[in-house]
């Protein structure tokens, strides 16, 4: 039982380094302005934490199964003693450092893309206003361009 937690653990170990460059190949597609890389590798990273999550779920049933009323990793850990114990500490001390090391790195691509989401929404709002016409800038109903800085008082004449 031991070897499938080791080997689980392994799995996991693996897939949180392939999530941690994953996500460094995002955060460099993010500097160079790749959009479509950037969706593409979203796809892959959100797959890879979905079986991330199974493994989890897988080892935690295993857990249950073999150690009634243990449910945690560590709990089995505090149970052995010797070499095991010694290589299933590693491997966790391992997973935990990949798995800070993912939250940093996706902290940063989260910092990154929000930022270039708040300036190209400010690049927007400088173009909507360069584009939209001012008070003085309208055209009469005519197709001429007003040229009257205050409007003058007119008379409406209309049929019913």
């Amino acid at each position: 039982m031991i070897s499938r937690i080791q080997e689980n653990l392994s799995r996991q170990l693996h897939a949180m380094e392939l999530l941690l460059s994953l996500l460094e190949e995002e955060f460099a597609d993010l500097c160079d302005r790749k959009p479509q890389e950037v969706s593409a590798l979203e796809i892959s990273i959100q797959e890879l934490m979905r079986q991330i999550a199974c493994e989890r779920k897988s080892l935690r049933a295993m857990i249950s199964a073999a150690y009634p009323g243990k449910n945690r990793v560590y709990e089995v850990v505090n149970g052995l003693s010797g070499e095991a114990a010694a290589a299933l500490n590693g491997l966790l001390k391992t997973l935990d450092r990949t798995e800070q090391l993912c939250a940093i790195q996706a902290d940063k691509n989260r910092q990154l893309a929000m930022g270039l989401y708040d300036q190209s929404m400010q690049l927007l709002k400088r173009l909507h206003q360069a584009i939209e016409p001012g008070k003085s800038d309208l055209y009469s109903r005519r197709g001429r361009f007003a040229k009257s800085m205050q409007p003058q008082a007119s008379v409406f004449h209309g049929r019913l």
